[in-house]
């Protein structure tokens, strides 16, 4: 379900990440496609709560370090663990592909910090960046965390959808793929969410937080080298979140 008025918001927000200048109100309505009153009515209500200003008289509108403010008193107390970031930092250098860390959400698996490769054909992602948790390698590394009870009653909720030529389509496909990883020390996906695409991921292991590491690109250039990938990964996870 969406919510139009919060996807509203989203959208502006992301309109101004990419434009990173004041806009008026008439260029707003014209690149979100809303109604000039509509767009009037947002920019009215953001104003008045001090989330946009107008740095000039009629020079248009741009959000304020409000936003900042707000959300990083938000993310402080969940912020990814610093030493996870710096594995994923030392795993995309070793392999040149792109690397980031997957939170769950529901059904999905949600990138919260990312490193993308240099290569011109790679896998593209950003933070935030959502996949479908059961078809994924870096979501199967997060449901291996789960209890059996936990792991049922979200694959309970997935809604199968032939994403690519080798999606898993069924609970008991995802369960089996789980029980192989979990014996080949590894999770890894090859044309199951995108044609073309490997993923590569392990859990990791955070005793309060349910996170995991994948690296993925073409497959061209990761098929052959998916065991040397996955032992690069354990590598610095073991390195960068050995206790002390």
């Amino acid at each position: 379900m969406l919510v139009r008025q919060a996807a509203n918001v989203l959208d502006l927000l992301e309109y101004f990440a990419q434009v990173k200048k004041p806009s008026s109100l008439a260029e707003i309505s014209a690149a979100l496609g809303w109604p000039r009153s509509s767009t009037f009515n947002l920019l009215g209500t953001l104003a008045h709560r001090g989330y946009v200003y107008e740095p000039r008289p009629r020079a248009g509108f741009y959000p304020t370090s409000r936003w900042a403010w707000l959300l990083q008193g938000i993310a402080d107390p969940e912020s990814v663990p610093e030493e996870l970031c710096k594995a994923v930092d030392e795993v995309a250098r070793s392999t040149g592909e792109t690397v980031a860390i997957a939170a769950p959400s529901g059904t999905s698996a949600v990138l919260l910090y990312v490193v993308e490769s240099p290569h011109v054909v790679r896998f593209t992602a950003q933070l935030g960046y959502q996949m479908p948790i059961h078809t994924t390698s870096c979501g199967r590394a997060l449901l291996a965390q789960y209890s059996p009870a936990e792991r049922a009653a979200v694959l309970k909720k997935v809604r199968y959808e032939r994403f690519a030529e080798r999606s898993l389509m069924d609970a008991k496909q995802v369960e089996a793929e789980i029980k192989l990883a979990v014996a080949r020390g590894w999770h890894e996906n090859i044309d199951g969410y995108a044609k073309d695409l490997v993923g590569v991921a392990l859990p990791a292991e955070l005793r309060d937080r349910c996170l995991s590491i994948v690296v993925g690109g073409p497959t061209s250039r990761m098929r052959q080298s998916i065991p040397q990938i996955a032992a690069t990964l354990k590598r610095e996870l073991n390195r960068h979140l050995a206790v002390p």
